[in-house]
């Protein structure tokens, strides 16, 4: 049984997530003159093809590599002793501390709640036409999957290869996935809840929506 008062509790016990931004290669490290304490923000526009605030750069072989905070947050500890200095690919250069959106908050709570059905290998996913074509007419909670369900197509290397649901029987609460987009092996395709539990599942997202404070 879901105990939500537990998992809403340790949330508000830790609002948040420490992001720790490493460098992706080797080279020579700039920092841009944040401190600990200061705000920065996170990609933005409409595909969020605008970077986020630039919290480094790093150079090799006189190419110059910006590195952007991927999530808004404060920044809490730098390792400044890398200034100017060589470094190997993988070093912790600073820590920001992202606090948690109500969005972010509910999506946490139903990957634990939910059974998720993730994707056995790379590669794009479909839902079968039947699937497809009920859940643009009625929504994804319209769609029960069972046992053996065949339910997506797998595109892989120009092969296309059906695959069924395993799991629980219940109905899909939340789709993981865009049509056609590529998706990494162990990631979820789908979350599926047993409809014995989905009021207290829809009560999880009514607290959360009405009791969560989000910090800026």
């Amino acid at each position: 049984m879901l105990n939500v008062k537990e998992m809403l509790e340790e949330l508000k016990a830790s609002p948040y997530e420490e992001i720790e931004v490493r460098t992706p290669h080797t080279g020579i490290v700039q920092f841009v003159g944040l401190n600990p304490g200061d705000k920065v923000l996170g990609p933005t526009g409409k595909w969020n093809e605008k970077p986020g605030t630039l919290l480094a750069n790093l150079t090799r072989e006189k190419n110059k590599k910006p590195i952007c905070a991927t999530q808004k947050g404060i920044v809490t500890d730098i390792a400044a002793e890398f200034e100017g200095k060589f470094v190997e690919a993988g070093e912790r250069l600073l820590t920001v501390r992202h606090f948690l959106s109500k969005e972010e908050v509910i999506a946490r709570i139903l990957k634990k709640a939910l059974h998720l059905f993730c994707a056995p290998e790379r590669a794009k996913y479909y839902f079968v036409p039947e699937i497809d074509a009920k859940i643009k007419a009625g929504g994804e909670q319209s769609v029960k999957p069972r046992e053996g369900m065949e339910m997506f197509i797998v595109s892989r290397m120009k092969r296309e290869t059906p695959l069924a649901y395993s799991g629980p029987e219940g109905i899909i609460y939340a789709v993981y996935f865009q049509q056609g987009d590529n998706v990494d092996g162990g990631q979820p395709l789908i979350g599926v809840c047993q409809e014995s539990q989905l009021s207290l599942i829809q009560d999880v997202v009514s607290r959360v929506q009405g009791e969560w404070e989000e910090q800026d």
